[in-house]
């Protein structure tokens, strides 16, 4: 199994598998997320709570499978001293920012399907959802920009 997960990718870039499926995955939440973002527009707030919820688990699961060991094991040790060497930069703000998205996320779908307490349930939830949608998608830039300095470029 793990010859597959790190041998050679399908996008023709020479990444491994792993990331190539982590590349496809940060498309489809993008797109998850988008489409969401849609149909709350067009006010059909049961689709849109399914395909959100939908959306944050695969993000979530994306991350701890595979985003937070590649960046334990090969950018923190080299935080802060290289943050200005290679992808360590723009993969430690892709951390941060895809950390962010990421707990905000998870606390706006928990509220909206009523899993959180009492006291941290609020009820306007339309800048929560747009704060978490724009960074989810700033995140989604820049693990993009990772793929491409790393696995394009070489860098």
């Amino acid at each position: 199994m793990l010859e597959l997960l790190y041998g050679k990718g399908f996008l023709g870039t020479g990444a491994p598998f792993i990331s190539d499926v982590s590349f496809v995955l940060i498309l489809l939440t993008a797109v998850l997320f988008t489409y969401g973002r849609w149909l709350a527009k067009r006010k059909r707030f049961d689709a849109h709570q399914q395909v959100q919820t939908t959306a944050v688990i695969l993000s979530s699961l994306m991350a701890i499978s595979f985003m937070l060991g590649s960046f334990v094991t090969h950018i923190l040790p080299g935080v802060p001293s290289k943050l200005l060497e290679g992808d360590y930069g723009v993969s430690t703000l892709h951390a941060i920012v895809g950390a962010s998205a990421l707990l905000l996320g998870v606390f706006v779908v928990l509220r909206g399907n009523n899993l959180v307490p009492k006291g941290l349930r609020f009820k306007n939830y339309k800048p929560f959802m747009q704060a978490a949608y724009v960074m989810y998608m700033l995140a989604t830039l820049l693990g993009v920009t990772v793929y491409v300095l790393v696995f394009v470029f070489g860098i």
